[in-house]
């Protein structure tokens, strides 16, 4: 019966079968991959959430800026349109890439001076939208008109994506706001 090694004192045989497997180079590729695949992916998908958000905030502000020159002429106010048909122009500047629903909010107020125009957050404690205040008000001719559109954004990746969330639930609450004095308008 053959002796075991002890204490590092190796047969040749044995020391021949390590130094091989230590000096085998197949497949080092796939294990070096294989320990940086999940942190790579989660840094794409992440630098892609951020990118999108952008995005997104970018087709909001310009939704919110082309709707907004409805109620700045005088065209909303002059015939008669309300909240349905300001809404109705405001998807129609979002290239169909947010949805209209109940994702969607925003609140028109007209104030007597741009000083005025102070808007508080309209996130809760909770993180929710809090849009008891919201109103329609277009204002007349030379009213100065602040117009703020919120769209709950539901956020894709799960660690990453915790820093961006501002709203319970890993959501993103995207905001535009637009301040005017319309136009001189009417009789």
């Amino acid at each position: 019966m053959k002796k075991l090694p002890i204490l590092g004192i190796m047969t040749p045989r044995l020391k021949a079968r390590l130094d091989d497997f230590a000096n085998d180079k197949r497949g080092i590729a796939a294990v070096e991959f294989a320990l940086i695949a999940t942190p790579f992916f989660f840094l794409i998908f992440g630098l892609l959430e951020v990118c999108v958000l952008f995005i997104m905030s970018a087709i909001l502000e310009h939704g919110i800026s082309e709707a907004a020159r409805s109620i700045r002429t005088g065209q909303m106010q002059t015939n008669g349109f309300g909240q349905v048909a300001f809404k109705t122009a405001v998807c129609a500047e979002l290239f169909d890439l947010l949805d209209c629903g109940s994702k969607l909010r925003f609140d028109v107020k007209t104030f007597a001076s741009f000083a005025d125009t102070n808007n508080p957050s309209v996130l809760d404690g909770n993180g929710n939208l809090d849009d008891s205040d919201f109103q329609f008000s277009p204002g007349d001719s030379n009213d100065i008109v602040v117009v703020r559109v919120f769209y709950e954004w539901d956020l894709i990746t799960p660690v990453l994506s915790a820093p961006l969330a501002n709203m319970s639930g890993n959501r993103r609450l995207l905001q535009s706001t637009v301040a005017f004095r319309n136009e001189p308008f009417g009789a």
